[in-house]
């Protein structure tokens, strides 16, 4: 309806008479003069009454003749006129209140430039201009604000990066701080510059105080993450008192390093304390080596001394308990006892030496083997016996002077060990 209305309100535009342009003659020039102004008014009311239908001949073309008599009518028709377009005008004006917000945004209306309320994402509508205004924020968008460098980290800015540290030594920092919108109302009304310079403004300030209250190892090498997490909280606190409505989200170290005029002598200190923390590992190893094995050495010395104390204590412990109950037994039967202990002492001396016989009354020189190896000789041709009797018989020829010289050695042997028969008999 309201495209039909337009288009019946511009049919009287298209109906204005122009004027026509005389025909040309030999040796004359057209008129090209201006419109008549007056007629072309009177002409567009005539069209807008006819069709008002507030005029009295529609359809009838233009009577010269009555000119005179429709001022009245000329009046009201161009007042409806003015009121139409002035509705026309009211519409549009009130629909440019109509605004959209795309999702991840949020609409600030504020009414004679203060804040009103807060609209979400949709097809909105605020009072027109110059009553109501709005400001669209985007909440959900990251961004990001970088201090000591742009874009890369070869475009530094030293004015930026260089800080000063607890051991009074320069450090060269490149950080990013990302952050987002978490009240749209605080970002828009209490900041005066809403771009990036309060953030980066905020962001030096705190990592300066952080750094500054830390020696330049802990920033440059262990100290890091932790560098950055109280950056981070120190500003947020920051952020927070100013009512600036942002949340920073993270903090990113890019790089942390000496200034470039001293970074070599940097490099060589660092070398020096990394070889003096690798002699004292070398060190700490070889003591973690040799500590054990001496305590086990000594432990086991220690215990090998208590063993041979406790062996000493208990033997003579047991020698003096013997001793007592042979004098016991002495006391009761010396000659007895006496005799007992002469044959235990011979057994023993016996017993560990070697024993070699010798026949003294018949005064025979011949020396018998010593017992012990010819007992050990026997038991050994003993074995060889039953061995040779276990396995197959076989023939060898062996050489007369050979079976003659082991018959002499047996025919001795035998000799030795009937004469030790009856040494032992007697």
């Amino acid at each position: 309806m309201l495209v039909s209305f337009f288009q019946k309100l511009s049919q009287p535009l298209r109906w204005l008479p122009r004027r026509k342009r005389p025909l040309m003659q030999e040796g004359n020039r057209p008129n090209d003069g201006p419109p008549d102004l007056d007629q072309l008014w009177r002409d567009f009311n005539k069209r807008l009454n006819s069709w008002l239908g507030t005029g009295n001949n529609r359809g009838s073309g233009p009577n010269p003749s009555s000119n005179n008599n429709d001022g009245p009518s000329s009046m009201r028709g161009a007042g409806i006129g003015a009121g139409v377009i002035a509705i026309v005008v009211a519409f549009l004006w009130m629909i440019s209140g109509f605004f959209i917000v795309q999702e991840g945004q949020t609409a600030i209306v504020m009414t004679f430039g203060k804040y009103s309320h807060a609209t979400h994402a949709g097809f909105n509508w605020r009072g027109p201009y110059p009553f109501q205004t709005h400001e669209i924020v985007n909440v959900s968008q990251v961004r990001t604000v970088e201090v000591g460098y742009r874009s890369s980290a070869k475009n530094k800015k030293p004015q930026e990066a260089l800080m000063l540290t607890e051991d009074e030594n320069i450090v060269d920092i490149q950080f990013a701080v990302q952050y987002k919108i978490k009240n749209p109302a605080d970002w828009v009304f209490n900041n005066r510059d809403q771009d990036e310079v309060m953030l980066r403004q905020v962001a030096e300030t705190a990592v300066r105080e952080i750094v500054g209250r830390a020696k330049m190892d802990f920033v440059v090498y262990e100290g890091r993450e932790k560098v950055a997490l109280d950056v981070s909280q120190s500003m947020q606190a920051i952020l927070d008192r100013y009512k600036s409505g942002v949340q920073v989200t993270n903090i990113t170290m890019q790089d942390v390093q000496p200034p470039e005029q001293v970074q070599a002598a940097f490099n060589d200190a660092v070398k020096a304390g990394q070889d003096k923390q690798r002699q004292i590992n070398e060190g700490q190893a070889y003591a973690n080596d040799v500590l054990p094995k001496a305590d086990g050495a000594a432990a086991r010395l220690l215990a090998e001394a208590e063993g041979y104390s406790s062996r000493v204590v208990e033997n003579a412990s047991g020698d003096a308990s013997r001793f007592k109950q042979v004098v016991a037994e002495y006391q009761k039967a010396p000659q007895v006892t006496r005799d007992r202990m002469y044959l235990e002492t011979m057994q023993t001396v016996f017993h560990n030496a070697s024993k070699v016989m010798v026949d003294a009354k018949n005064g025979n020189n011949l020396l018998s083997l010593p017992l012990d190896k010819l007992i050990a000789q026997t038991a050994v041709s003993d074995s060889a016996r039953a061995a040779a009797a276990a396995a197959p018989q076989q023939v060898v020829v062996t050489p007369q002077s050979t079976n003659d010289n082991s018959s002499e050695a047996t025919r001795q042997r035998e000799v030795r060990s009937r004469d030790g028969r009856d040494r032992e008999g007697r």
